[in-house]
């Protein structure tokens, strides 16, 4: 399970962590971060439709981490004392009906919080010259422009909330790890893949990872006492997710009422949280721009 943890990082977002850091170091050798600029969403040909194909082509492959992940934690049922497991998506927290909608007003709260929190952290980055100058506007102005934005930001929300809030909050609670140890240890890997923007995203994804690793421990039912704790991943190893059977809250259900529960059950408003606020600083870049002091 660890060697599997690990090549899905290296494949994923460990890998655009290590990218990240050198891009930082590469930036601050070359003048003082806050003269960088960190560019989203480039043109990558002058033709309109050889350019769309690659954005799309981008998008599409960049999720194919979130379909390993879905194929790897699916298999979890094959596997001995696997079978009580629940389908993969019922496993991560995807509902319909008023579940749907309960996810999306989560998402929609946490965007609230976390738009103003990464504001004031992009602004005072900005003004301590801790924080290059992100432009997230840098296609050409084409009928599929806004599209393509949307796509990249569901693209984004999938790809981090999935592998980070879904996948991995699973895996490390089966390899023992305390609730707290995961969030942070995930947290700081969320930041480290926003370096090339420099330090104050840096820190604002760190803050983002905490406050989402604080809300899915409510949202999951995942115990945080150490004893409560340990009982937990004891089911854990045995089963590497949630149970949807009715024996009670040891195996990651709700007796009540069969939701499953336990680390990775409730992925959806994160993802939610996340397309949100890209899709509004993709098509709204001039926030950014407003709220930057040296602009």
């Amino acid at each position: 399970m660890v060697a599997e943890a690990l090549v899905v990082a290296g494949l994923s977002l460990a890998q655009s962590g290590v990218y990240a850091i050198v891009r930082l170091l590469d930036l601050l050798s070359r003048a003082p971060l806050s003269e960088a600029q960190a560019n989203l969403n480039t043109s990558t040909n002058e033709r309109p439709w050889f350019d769309l194909t690659y954005q799309l082509l981008g998008i599409g492959f960049a999720l194919v981490p979130v379909a390993l992940v879905l194929l790897l934690l699916s298999r979890d049922r094959v596997l001995s004392g696997g079978a009580s497991i629940p389908p993969v998506l019922r496993r991560l927290g995807v509902a319909g009906g008023r579940a749907a909608w309960r996810d999306v007003g989560r998402g929609s709260l946490l965007f609230l919080v976390i738009g103003v929190g990464t504001l004031g952290i992009y602004a005072a980055g900005r003004g301590l010259g801790l924080t290059a100058q992100i432009n997230t506007d840098n296609l050409a102005d084409h009928w599929w422009t806004v599209p393509v934005l949307v796509l990249a930001a569901v693209k984004n929300g999938l790809l981090e909330e999935v592998l980070l809030m879904g996948y991995f909050r699973i895996r490390l609670h089966a390899l023992g790890w305390s609730p707290w140890t995961v969030i942070v240890a995930l947290a700081i890997l969320r930041g480290s893949y926003h370096l090339y923007q420099g330090v104050g995203p840096f820190i604002g994804n760190v803050a983002m990872g905490l406050i989402f690793g604080w809300c899915a421990l409510r949202w999951e039912g995942t115990p945080v006492s150490r004893r409560s704790a340990q009982s937990a991943r004891g089911s854990a190893r045995v089963l590497v997710s949630g149970s949807v059977t009715r024996r009670g809250a040891d195996s990651g259900v709700d007796s009540c009422t069969s939701r499953v529960t336990g680390p990775g059950s409730a992925v959806m408003p994160f993802v939610w949280a996340h397309i949100i606020i890209d899709v509004v600083g993709f098509l709204a870049p001039g926030i950014l721009h407003l709220v930057d002091p040296l602009a």
